[in-house]
């Protein structure tokens, strides 16, 4: 391929660059064949989501997963937008040992952005390349089932609100989507099984790992705000590249707090069988195709065993 200048010149490609591309297509084949026809899930939220540029970057990597035979499924949160939302209308937000507190006034809002702004637009950036993406949320057909959720502050136990842990899993919908060829794009609200007339707020990383679970996924990836988990944050140079389940659990008394239920998710991902659990960084464009199909990675790793594992 050439490209040609308003004046009519023709120039030729640096053969340097198309090799470098071909390197990196050909580096990405040993992982295309190990997970061809497996389940990833992905979670997507913050600051990524707020960003049109890597908004659409996402849309395009789980459009070529689902082209190069994975099949991935996206569970959404949608933090600034909610507080975006919450602040147009009045209402105060706060958040308590990282999990946002909802009130009932505050849920409302919650379901309306998740639903029905965010999930929206995702399976609209994706579906600009067909008729791939299929929005679902957490009440549709029973697939998730939460009840209400207290969180430890300083060794006290601390009211949520109207927020919920998923203790149930119904994954047919989701399994329908996928079978359809599609890529399913999940909201994290759920139905109360204490009242099923009441909406819960379901933190998204929690919400990934279950679903995860429950598909028997290859990979959980989450995608957040940092390069991922670090041993002395915020000192830059201590990323942690890969690290066992138990390990984890030693060093998170000391992690910062809104980092916490994301290890928590990669902890209960591969407790419960999915053999890795990813946290990559959102504000790069592309991170989730890079941590998968490159042989270094960019992110943190999260296996079961401390063993040497392959990305």
């Amino acid at each position: 391929m050439v490209e040609t200048t308003p004046t009519g010149t023709i120039i030729q490609p640096s053969a340097h660059m198309a090799a470098l591309k071909a390197e990196t297509l050909v580096e990405s084949l040993p992982w295309l064949q190990r997970f061809h026809d497996q389940i990833f899930v992905f979670k997507f939220g913050g600051n990524a989501m707020t960003d049109e540029s890597l908004l659409q970057a996402f849309a395009e990597d789980m459009v070529y997963l689902r082209y190069v035979g994975i099949k991935p499924v996206v569970v959404h949160g949608g933090g600034p937008q909610i507080s975006a939302m919450l602040e147009r209308l009045g209402i105060a937000s706060e958040f308590r040992g990282g999990y946002r507190y909802t009130t009932t006034e505050a849920m409302e809002v919650v379901r309306m952005v998740l639903t029905g702004q965010i999930s929206r637009d995702i399976v609209g950036r994706i579906n600009q390349w067909g008729p791939l993406a299929a929005g679902l949320s957490g009440e549709d057909a029973g697939l998730f089932h939460a009840r209400r959720a207290k969180t430890e502050v300083d060794g006290e136990q601390v009211d949520l609100g109207l927020v919920g842990d998923v203790c149930g899993v119904n994954p047919e919908a989701v399994l329908g989507q996928i079978a359809a060829g599609r890529i399913p794009v999940v909201s994290s609200i759920a139905p109360d099984v204490d009242d099923p007339t009441q909406v819960l707020n379901v933190n998204a990383d929690g919400a990934a790992a279950a679903l995860a679970v429950a598909l028997n996924a290859a990979k959980l990836v989450i995608l957040t705000n940092v390069a991922g988990l670090y041993a002395r944050w915020p000192d830059k140079s201590s990323l942690v590249s890969q690290i066992d389940a138990r390990n984890l659990r030693i060093m998170m008394q000391g992690i910062e707090s809104g980092m916490i239920p994301k290890m928590q998710a990669c902890i209960t991902a591969v407790e419960n069988g999915v053999p890795q659990a990813h946290v990559v960084d959102g504000r790069m464009p592309h991170s989730s195709l890079l941590e998968i199909f490159t042989s270094s990675g960019i992110g943190t790793l999260v296996t079961l065993d401390p063993v040497e594992a392959t990305k």
